[in-house]
């Protein structure tokens, strides 16, 4: 018994009582306090059925301190979570493996803007097209448009670089030079919108010939639309749909945690970010 319990590295005493049957199973462990957060996490959970248990804890921590309650560990929302059946299901699917071909992430706002397009289908047929301008630091959306049934347009485009500067900046032209990466849509190549660009104080940067990967922010963020708002709400028709898309980014802007601003949303990181200065 002695050297089978030196190789096994537990005392003889629980060996003898694990012979004798006396040892009591393991049971789940859980905490008495765990009955009064597990409401709270359904209901976000329910609210937001494409988060996973990190921004669930983020969520759950912020109503807490609202309430002037202490802050729960994520592991234990996972655990609670796994408990209650709450978890995202698990994805097994391979990466594909995708080559990088341009650094899009930089060191502080307003150093380079990324833009993309979206597109999906309401219930009755309409088709919604948009695009955005994120910046790539602090992954705020800027600014976008979208339209019904049609296409982007070049005018689209430069109304929503406008727009962009004047939020930023308060002003029509920014104050140092910003990196505008894009695609090479139409929209986004054209003379005119180069020019106006330009003018903005923004310099045209185009990913390369078949490789979207290179502008990754902005499709992670098409992703992330698609994921936690455009699958997870009714669409009806374009008229409906035109009417949450503002609030869909708004909440994205202030709500959203993000893994890469160590879980806080755009807006809170800008903060934290101007607070430090």
């Amino acid at each position: 018994m002695k050297a089978v319990a030196e190789t096994l590295d537990v005392a003889r005493s629980n060996l003898i009582d694990r012979l004798a049957g006396k040892t009591k199973p393991r049971r789940r462990y859980h905490k008495a306090q765990d009955a009064a957060v597990v409401p709270l996490i359904t209901a976000l959970v329910t609210a937001r059925p494409t988060y996973g248990y990190r921004r669930i804890t983020v969520l759950l921590n912020r109503q807490l301190a609202a309430g002037g309650t202490e802050p729960v560990n994520h592991k234990r929302v996972y655990r609670i979570m796994q408990a209650h059946n709450l978890l995202l299901a698990r994805k097994h699917a391979d990466r594909p493996g995708l080559v990088h071909d341009g650094k899009v992430v930089v060191m502080r706002s307003n150093l380079r803007w990324c833009s993309d397009g979206f597109e999906f289908t309401c219930w009755n047929g309409d088709v919604i097209r948009g695009a955005f301008i994120i910046d790539a630091h602090d992954r705020e959306v800027i600014a976008w448009r979208a339209v019904v049934n049609a296409g982007i347009s070049g005018s689209d485009i430069r109304d929503m670089m406008l727009e962009a500067v004047e939020k930023r900046f308060g002003a029509c032209h920014a104050p140092a030079v910003i990196e505008m990466l894009s695609d090479n849509g139409a929209p986004y190549t054209a003379k005119e919108t180069r020019i106006f660009a330009r003018q903005l104080g923004l310099k045209p940067c185009f990913t390369p010939v078949k490789s979207p990967q290179s502008n990754g922010l902005a499709e992670a963020f098409v992703r992330t639309l698609k994921r936690d708002y455009v699958r997870i709400t009714p669409l009806p028709d374009a008229a409906t749909v035109l009417g949450l898309i503002a609030g869909w980014f708004e909440d994205y802007n202030a709500n959203h945690p993000h893994a890469r601003l160590k879980m806080l949303s755009p807006r809170e990181f800008i903060a934290a970010q101007s607070a430090t200065a």
